[in-house]
């Protein structure tokens, strides 16, 4: 196992992506702490790992919060080695004020635009800001960041989103230049189309949103635009991306820094392949 006797935090890792993640480096031998707001959720998923693990309750985008859950997980554990940036907005319910007044920028209200970029991009930068000095400390480790496939592609539909997980790649790179003479090696991680609460609540903006969509469940159509975007012509799971973050935070990536690494089943290899 590539992880034994490793230490590594996943925010948002109660479910989804996340709980993937999380999964893949406990049978890779790491100690896993699991960051959420729903702690009740946090704490299941550690109890099924199989493990040492804890699951704390903290609202990742906010600094103070996911220090302390950085520092109380690093106490229990005894250290810290990988630190997972995988928390982000999706609880698959659209609140009213969110929902664009029509097509365009111009309609999207700033609640929503304040709100991707905390969930999605402020969630980073706290993350990062509360793992450096321990990872500095620990004489280098491993930080991922979890983007995405609109973060480097433009979509009229994703504006805001995708602006929120373009900043995730952007600020990787500067951390990659930044933390390699500590030792410290950062990359991103940009996944497809998976199913899961985040895409459950775009699916329903689209609902809302596009009246050629008004009549299909937001799983239907999820599974069109996989269908019609995706080369391999399968959805993505959270599995196959806990499975390039163990390699990533492993020895074998020991001179990988500073990338961005698509997992999308050939989706960006379609010009102009925005959702």
């Amino acid at each position: 196992m590539r992880l034994t006797g490793r230490i590594a935090i996943v925010t948002g890792g109660a479910r989804g992506i996340g709980a993937g993640i999380a999964r893949c480096l406990a049978a890779e031998g790491a100690k896993v702490g699991i960051v959420d707001i729903d702690g009740a959720e946090a704490e299941k998923t550690a109890a099924s790992l199989g493990v040492a693990a804890v699951g704390v309750a903290a609202d990742a985008s906010e600094v103070d919060a996911i220090a302390a859950a950085t520092a109380r997980i690093h106490a229990e554990l005894g250290g810290l080695d990988i630190f997972v940036n995988n928390a982000g907005a999706g609880t698959g319910v659209i609140r009213p004020e969110e929902i664009p007044t029509g097509p365009g920028l111009e309609n999207l209200p700033q609640v929503s635009w304040d709100s991707q970029l905390a969930n999605n991009l402020r969630t980073t930068f706290a993350g990062c800001r509360a793992a450096i000095p321990r990872l500095r400390a620990r004489g280098g480790g491993a930080i991922v960041n979890i983007a995405s496939i609109a973060g480097l592609m433009p979509s009229p539909q994703l504006a805001a989103y995708g602006a929120a997980k373009a900043g995730v790649v952007h600020l990787t790179k500067s951390l990659a230049l930044e933390l390699g003479p500590s030792n410290i090696r950062v990359n991103a991680i940009c996944p497809g189309f998976l199913w899961t609460r985040a895409w459950e609540g775009l699916a329903t903006m689209m609902k809302l949103t596009r009246a050629e969509l008004s009549a299909m469940e937001p799983r239907e159509i999820f599974l069109a635009m996989v269908k019609q975007a995706t080369p391999l012509g399968r959805e993505q799971t959270p599995e196959d991306i806990g499975k390039l973050v163990c390699f990533l935070a492993s020895d074998d990536a020991i001179n990988i820094t500073g990338q961005e690494i698509k997992v999308d089943g050939g989706i960006t290899l379609r010009t102009g392949a925005g959702v």
